[in-house]
């Protein structure tokens, strides 16, 4: 290797090597397992609470978080919240067979501390003996401003992205569980089904509250956002941990991280673009042998998985592949199941890049003088010589370009592969499926990784095809020179 190709070669490690330490530290920074114990900035008085005429501009200097962000506490009040929860969606159909309003279903116990953030406005509510256990006047204006900044502190720690409460909206404290302001009637602790709590949110009237004559509708400063729950406890009851370091974090992390959406990316990847190129090639090669007419309408069929969505490939596969098919049944018979395994994973890659390769080898070959491939044949060059003789190495800059589109493709399937599949963890969970699973469940810092870990991959792969056809490339020039 020249110069100029070791300086690049060390320029673009350098790159990697940068990219990946700064996201091994941006993602100790995203990680929820830090605990602070500065002011959150989200969580200051500043504004006006507005909240029954009281104005909550006391200023706390320090407020405390767990580590897991479950607890938070203050050196100025003697309470503290405690399993902090947050839910973001709810319901708006009826429960046993009657219309309850919006309905957020409790993940706490029924006589928790609840905040409703509806944008604009913002209630709070505590359960009238939770208030006189711990001696809690809620006209207070500092009872309110405290419970305000803790529940402030632990709503943007958790938010985890999404809405956070707003310290100017107005702030409303209740202990009735039944609570009506600007047209809307909120409800804590109702038990609407035996066993079951909800936090509910419904119009004076008891019409639709998503309805076109709904408050939430004709009034811009009110929209369903989120509920929060926590416990009231002592300030003294509730421990805080130490924060750890950065590197501990990053060491606890990689410890508990279940690596198995990687080792099925790599096997999955790995298998699929053996077949992707070899069919691929081969396709390509018969498609240039049929007949035009013939010839488009095969065309056509390699092609239409690179145009439909993944998940109307994934759809049909099962449809054709499925247990209770044929093809499927015969395959379970023979202990080789085609769906929710992890030949399901490859089948699904190969199906959906299969296009790529394709259509890059068929256009290099079309490419190729016919009269090469003619004179060729007069030499009494067999098919076989003339292809891999002839055809691959004139073709190869495009069928290495086929093959890294293809791999990227496959590497990055979701949707054909989780129809097919399934979200099995260390079968058929691979990065893709994994990034989705372990947001929608709020590990965020999870599906970062996991995002990291794919650009890395697809980077060095197509970084290693690239050298690999240079070289091949400059091999065959020199041969053509000599």
């Amino acid at each position: 290797m020249n110069s100029v190709g070791k300086q690049n070669t060390f320029w673009l490690a350098l790159i990697l090597g940068t990219s990946l330490l700064f996201g091994a530290f941006s993602l100790c920074g995203s990680m929820p397992t830090f605990a602070y114990g500065a002011p959150a900035e989200s969580a200051q008085t500043g504004g006006s609470a507005q909240a029954q005429d009281a104005n909550a501009s006391t200023a706390f200097q320090d407020v405390e978080v767990s580590s897991e962000g479950s607890s938070a506490r203050t050196s100025d009040v003697d309470f503290a919240l405690s399993d902090f929860s947050r839910v973001e969606k709810g319901s708006n159909r009826p429960i046993e067979g009657t219309y309850q309003g919006y309905c957020y279903l409790m993940d706490a116990p029924a006589d928790s501390l609840c905040l409703v953030d509806l944008s604009g406005v913002v209630v709070v509510y505590v359960p009238e003996a939770l208030a006189k256990q711990n001696g809690l006047d809620l006209a207070n204006e500092q009872t309110q401003a405290s419970l305000k900044l803790l529940f402030s502190a632990l709503d943007s720690y958790d938010a985890q992205g999404n809405s956070v409460v707003k310290n100017d909206a107005e702030w409303l404290f209740t202990s009735k569980q039944a609570f009506t302001t600007h047209g809307l009637t909120i409800g804590f602790s109702q038990e609407y089904k035996p066993g079951y709590f909800y936090t509910s949110v419904q119009t004076d009237t008891g019409a639709d509250v998503m309805g076109e004559e709904s408050p939430l509708a004709t009034d811009a400063n009110l929209r369903l956002a989120h509920v929060d729950y926590a416990n009231l406890q002592a300030s003294d009851a509730v421990a805080i941990a130490a924060a750890p370091s950065a590197f501990e974090q990053l060491g606890s992390f990689f410890q508990t991280l279940d690596w198995s959406p990687l080792l099925v990316t790599l096997k999955t990847t790995g298998t699929a673009i053996i077949f992707i190129f070899i069919l691929g090639l081969l396709a390509a090669w018969w498609t240039l042998r049929l007949k035009p007419r013939t010839q488009s309408i095969m065309d056509a069929i390699f092609t239409i998985p690179m145009v439909l969505p993944p998940t109307v490939c994934g759809f049909l596969l099962l449809m054709f592949l499925g247990r209770n098919t044929p093809v499927g049944a015969w395959f379970d018979q023979i202990g080789f199941p085609l769906v929710f395994s992890w030949q399901a994973t490859v089948i699904a890659a190969v199906v959906v890049a299969f296009p790529l390769m394709y259509r890059s080898a068929r256009g290099a070959f079309e490419s190729i003088d016919a009269d090469m491939l003619d004179a060729a044949r007069t030499l009494g060059w067999s098919e076989g010589r003339i292809f891999f003789r002839l055809m691959l190495p004139l073709a190869w800059s495009s069928v290495a370009a086929g093959t890294m589109l293809a791999f990227a493709r496959a590497l990055g399937e979701f949707g054909a592969t989780l129809f097919l599949a399934g979200n099995y963890a260390g079968i058929t969970r691979t990065i893709p499926i994994a990034i989705y699973f372990e947001w929608m469940g709020g590990n965020i810092e999870a599906a970062f990784f996991w995002t990291i870990v794919v650009i890395i991959i697809s980077f060095a792969v197509i970084f290693a095809i690239n050298l690999w056809s240079k070289r091949t490339t400059k091999y065959r020039r020199k041969e053509v020179e000599l």
